[in-house]
């Protein structure tokens, strides 16, 4: 009855435990904030290269439920099944490889031996006893240990992926067993008489144990003497004492919350009557004390919030950081400094890619209109025409016949020029005048903002804070890889990601911000041929940010299939920061 409500019990645990679904993260990179470590100042500094390591995570207990076979190797051999186990652990990682872990666990264990032994040697190893004829050893023993062990884990040091599903381990530890065994001698206040059994068997066979055992009342009478000889432990007469448990097992992980193991340990002791006898005859001792041994499958549950720690440390992969930060060192695009139109800005940052040969243009690579009068310099007659009057289609300003205008008219004009003066002086004195804003990058297929970009969208937040009538437009991009479709719900996500930052960063009111996207119509350069370099794919995945125009609106999600990951999908490192920027 008590091995079947181990088992229910188990089963109980094991199947509401198994309910927890998976998190988002169980098998990618962990997702690690600067709070979620010892010391947060340190992890920032790592994210912004002022430290060459990572502060150590938070990382969850483990609290751990045991079920197993329990066996004690002595005088008295044991048919298996012969015992059961079951108990509770707590684990705690001290690091990626080594964790300590507390267990407690009760035991109970029978043996028979099927040859007749000696009523003398049976005396000697029971002095109490005082049989008068021969009968078959046999005991029961149950008892209670607990331990602590040192684990070396071995299984997450990882090369090739950011997670492990298999964990393999050992330990070794120190615990003290109390232990109570007690022998079957006595059908009631006699002893057996085993004449029957001697006349149908002359092996030692499992069919004459079963034919024992059917005998056996099942009273387990006689305790077990205690006469080592040695000092007790803790002054118990003997029925407690220290232990030696080593430990060897093997876990598969079913989700961040959930594993599962398969446990070996044996647990030895200067203790020779774990199964009640220790003599071979009247005259020596067996040589050996007795060793138990526990086979058990553990349900380990890891303990907390993960918003605030890790799994334990020894099912994350210490190298997951390093690797990342090289992966995005190598996403960074290499500098290319071809200039296609000769105009003296490089492609990279160009963004009029066929200006015509001679023209002067700004820093955007864009040809100048000095006057605004939409004719480019390099073919306006007048470059600098007089402003307020209309231009000809060689860019002269017509000027009306002065003979014409009246005093009135000229203070009408000086007064409507110098009050445009005045606004355009009084806008680039506050600061927000027309901007030329930055764009920021995204990886292949993703939407989350990368760190090496905070700094610019730093001076984005800046300008929308300082100056609060401006407008800003958030316009999203993709490279040309994959559908149309697919590609403006990417870009849309691009843009939707800045204007979150944004806003809960600085801090910004929402309708200040205008969403748009053009998906892959709109590059930056041209990596529509086959064999592009990924350099030029990599800026075109852009978000642009400029001052509000007339034309511009706030666009709903377009229909499509969901596009890219954001957060949870990362496969770069969240944290390494930009130090030239201070992000």
């Amino acid at each position: 009855m008590t091995k079947k409500l181990c088992l229910l019990t188990f089963a109980f645990f094991a199947f509401m435990i198994c309910k927890v679904g998976a998190q988002d993260d169980t098998w990618e990179t962990a997702k690690i904030t600067d709070e979620m470590t010892v010391d947060s100042d340190q992890n920032k500094k790592w994210r912004m290269g002022q430290s060459s390591f990572s502060a150590k995570p938070k990382n969850a207990w483990e609290a751990g439920i045991i079920l197993g076979h329990f066996q004690v190797n002595g005088d008295v051999p044991s048919d298996l099944p012969s015992g059961y186990g079951i108990g509770l652990h707590i684990r705690k990682a001290i690091n990626y490889v080594l964790s300590w872990r507390a267990e407690g666990f009760y035991t109970s264990t029978v043996g028979l031996d099927g040859r007749l032994s000696n009523p003398n040697v049976l005396n000697l190893d029971n002095k109490a006893t005082d049989l008068s004829s021969s009968t078959y050893r046999n005991f029961k023993s149950t008892s209670i240990t607990g331990g602590l062990s040192a684990i070396v884990n071995v299984g997450n040091l990882l090369f090739h992926s950011p997670r492990n599903k298999w964990n393999a381990y050992l330990g070794v530890g120190l615990g003290v067993t109390s232990t109570t065994v007690k022998m079957d001698y006595l059908n009631g206040t006699t002893p057996y008489d085993w004449s029957s059994i001697e006349s149908q068997h002359s092996e030692n066979t499992r069919q004459k144990r079963n034919d024992i055992r059917a005998m056996l009342d099942g009273d387990y009478e006689t305790v077990a003497d205690n006469d080592r000889n040695v000092a007790s432990f803790l002054n118990d007469n003997g029925q407690i004492f220290p232990s030696f448990i080593g430990t060897v097992g093997v876990s598969r992980k079913i989700n961040k919350r959930i594993n599962i193991s398969l446990e070996q340990q044996l647990i030895a002791q200067d203790y020779d009557k774990w199964d009640g006898h220790e003599y071979r005859s009247t005259f020596d001792q067996t040589n050996d004390s007795d060793i138990a041994a526990f086979t058990s499958l553990r349900l380990g549950i890891n303990l907390g919030n993960f918003d605030n720690v890790t799994e334990p440390l020894y099912w994350l992969n210490p190298l997951d950081a390093t690797y990342n930060d090289i992966a995005e060192l190598k996403q960074r695009p290499v500098l290319d400094l071809t200039d296609a139109d000769g105009d003296g800005i490089i492609d990279m940052l160009d963004q009029e890619l066929d200006t015509p040969a001679g023209c002067p243009v700004d820093t955007r690579g864009i040809v100048l209109d000095s006057d605004g009068d939409g004719l480019a310099d390099c073919k306006d007659k007048e470059p600098f025409s007089a402003p307020g009057y209309d231009t000809d289609e060689m860019g002269v300003a017509i000027i009306p016949d002065p003979g014409y205008m009246t005093e009135k008219d000229v203070t009408d004009v000086i007064n409507s020029k110098m009050g445009a003066m005045e606004t355009t002086l009084n806008e680039i004195k506050s600061g927000c005048g027309e901007w030329f804003l930055p764009m920021i990058h995204f990886d292949l297929d993703k939407y989350y903002i990368k760190p090496e970009f905070y700094g610019q969208l730093h001076h984005v937040g800046e300008i929308l804070q300082r100056c609060p009538n401006v407008c800003v437009s958030v316009v999203g991009h993709t490279d040309p890889r994959s559908g149309n479709d697919y590609n403006r719900v990417l870009s849309y996500n691009r843009a939707n990601a800045a204007i979150e930052y944004l806003t809960s960063k600085y801090g910004v009111s929402r309708d200040r911000l205008k969403l748009m996207y053009g998906g892959e119509e709109q590059p930056l350069v041209d990596s529509s041929a086959r064999g592009s370099s990924e350099s030029k794919n990599y800026m075109n995945r852009r978000v642009e940010f400029r001052v509000c125009q007339d034309s511009d609106t706030d666009m709903a999600r377009p229909e499509g299939p969901n596009a890219g990951k954001g957060e949870t999908g990362k496969t770069g490192s969240q944290y390494s920061g930009n130090k030239n920027s201070g992000y």
